[in-house]
């Protein structure tokens, strides 16, 4: 094996047969050897859970990507947990960078710590490892779909585009992620900015429909289509109303940026 080429550990949350998955990989084998560890079920929303009633079980299997047969490991677990399992049991030396995606739905606002393909990334980035977190902005109806319908090629085109700059310049410093939100009509020749993570929900959250507690019933979500006011420079406004594709630099601290010693005091007045 060449070692000059680049070992890139791919996952996502929509399951091991997603299109958007394969799009990606077929994207990223052009600039390096590609591991494809993913959830072997539809795993939308699951953030970085490691749920105890993962069974932890992988399968090999075998997947045709363009008329390539692809060798790929489907994990009975979260993304996150993909990732654990990717690194730790399945890939024999450490990757060179870790990327999530491509997501049916964009991942935008305060929602991102829902998301599982965000989470993988994160899980990723807390151990050490560049990280990649990209999707693609579609209708809800098809969030949970495998729509063929969905063109990801250039959500694709961007994730190859990003991962090359993450493995040649690095994570610039105090950055622990890349997230990555593509529109849904682009194409490469598309723009790109980076942009700060909106204070909007973004997805409003419905209550189940149901006549009875007793019946099952899970919550489900909406477009909040309320984004006139949202200021420029955020991910939602760079992707909705300025249809270019929304760069933003994660940090895992999630500490409030406020002066400690001044919330202290305030406190105990």
């Amino acid at each position: 094996m060449n070692k000059k080429k680049p070992h890139i550990l791919l996952t996502n949350d929509d399951g091991i047969r997603s299109p958007g998955l394969w799009a990606a990989a077929s994207e990223l084998s052009k600039i390096g050897y590609v591991t494809v560890a993913a959830p072997r079920e539809q795993s939308t929303g699951m953030g970085r859970s490691l749920p105890s009633t993962s069974d932890g079980i992988i399968r090999k299997e075998k997947v045709q990507v363009n008329g390539q047969e692809w060798e790929v490991y489907a994990v009975g677990g979260s993304p996150a947990q993909a990732v654990l399992h990717g690194v730790l049991e399945i890939v024999p030396h450490k990757p060179d960078l870790v990327v999530s995606g491509i997501n049916y739905g964009e991942n935008v606002g305060l929602g991102i710590t829902i998301s599982g393909t965000v989470g993988a990334a994160m899980e990723a980035a807390s151990l050490g490892y560049p990280a990649l977190a990209v999707s693609l902005e579609t209708e809800t109806h098809q969030h949970l779909s495998h729509s063929e319908e969905v063109d990801f090629k250039a959500a694709g085109y961007f994730t190859a585009y990003f991962a090359k700059l993450l493995l040649e310049k690095k994570l610039f410093d105090g950055v622990d992620l890349l997230k990555v939100e593509v529109p849904r009509h682009a194409t490469p020749e598309t723009g790109w900015q980076m942009a700060r993570l909106s204070r909007h929900r973004y997805y409003q959250p419905i209550p189940a429909q149901r006549e009875s507690w007793d019946v099952p019933g899970s919550i489900g979500y909406k477009h909040d289509n309320s984004i006139d006011q949202e200021p420029q420079d955020t991910d939602v406004h760079v992707l909705r109303k300025k249809k270019m594709v929304a760069v933003t630099p994660i940090n895992l601290d999630m500490t409030a940026r406020v002066d400690l010693k001044e919330l202290e005091n305030y406190l105990r007045k």
